[in-house]
């Protein structure tokens, strides 16, 4: 906990009164708990309880003032607004990435590599009713955008898991100069046209399906695996209308899993 800032975290607890009218077990408490079970892969509540209350004389030292219970944890997690932890994440994140800035991941690039994904976590519908995702199945949606430099993730949201994982492109406040590397169901020409608006760059598959009309090729290397490198446009009215400039469209041939790759 030497690593964390505390007089930030403080800066985050005061802008949203995280601390208003609480006797014990402040924002600070709760949050050391929650960094505790992360970080030795606690379970439950219940298993929180259980292995800081064998160290019960050493959390004072931590600050940790009280004995810490279920129930007080289950309504910290329940009634503290969500959004003092998630400044405080952005904090965390702005001074890791900075450590990281130059280092090397592999491969020659001095803008900033983005990938975007989704993971859909399955809940019991008995137990959320709210997270519908099929019709006797629960389940969310955890869209994340990791930096590859660091394996940081900038930004996480939470959606239900019936949204598709292309209206995670409308949240993104994409980054001029960065490249964003998403898989085929992110495909909206309307929704990559913006990002090349913001004068940034992306790199995604293209589907069995894609109609278009090739203009010219360039030159390759194809003791490196790829096989063309095209200048095309898309083709179809509606297609052509939300993307109307040129796309590059490059063939690879992966000799690990003996297939063509095709972006």
């Amino acid at each position: 906990m030497d690593f964390v800032p505390a007089y930030e975290f403080r800066k985050c607890v005061e802008r949203y009164g995280g601390n208003y009218k609480v006797q014990s077990f402040t924002c600070w408490e709760q949050y050391l708990c929650m960094a505790f079970a992360q970080l030795t892969y606690r379970e439950s509540l219940r298993d929180i309880e259980t292995c800081l209350g064998v160290a019960e004389n050493k959390l004072y030292h931590m600050g940790i003032r009280g004995r810490v219970s279920r129930s007080t944890l289950a309504y910290a997690n329940e009634t503290r607004n969500w959004r003092i932890y998630a400044d405080f994440a952005q904090v965390l994140i702005h001074t890791a990435r900075a450590l990281y800035a130059n280092d090397d991941f592999g491969i020659e690039l001095k803008q900033t590599a983005y990938t975007l994904d989704a993971t859909t976590i399955d809940l019991c519908l008995s137990l959320f009713p709210w997270a519908q995702f099929r019709k006797g199945k629960g389940a969310v949606k955890m869209h994340t955008l990791l930096d590859l430099r660091d394996n940081i993730p900038t930004v996480i949201k939470i959606t239900h898991g019936k949204v598709h994982d292309v209206n995670m492109l409308d949240e993104l406040i994409m980054e001029a100069g960065a490249i964003y590397i998403m898989n085929r169901g992110y495909l909206d020409f309307a929704r990559l046209y913006r990002v090349n608006q913001s004068l940034a760059f992306f790199v995604t598959r293209t589907k069995s399906n894609f109609n278009f009309k090739r203009l010219y090729s360039q030159r390759v290397d194809k003791t490196t695996g790829v096989q063309s490198d095209q200048i095309i446009v898309v083709k179809g009215f509606y297609a052509r209308k939300d993307y109307p400039e040129h796309l590059r469209r490059i063939r690879f041939f992966d000799t690990e899993s003996n297939r063509r790759i095709i972006f």
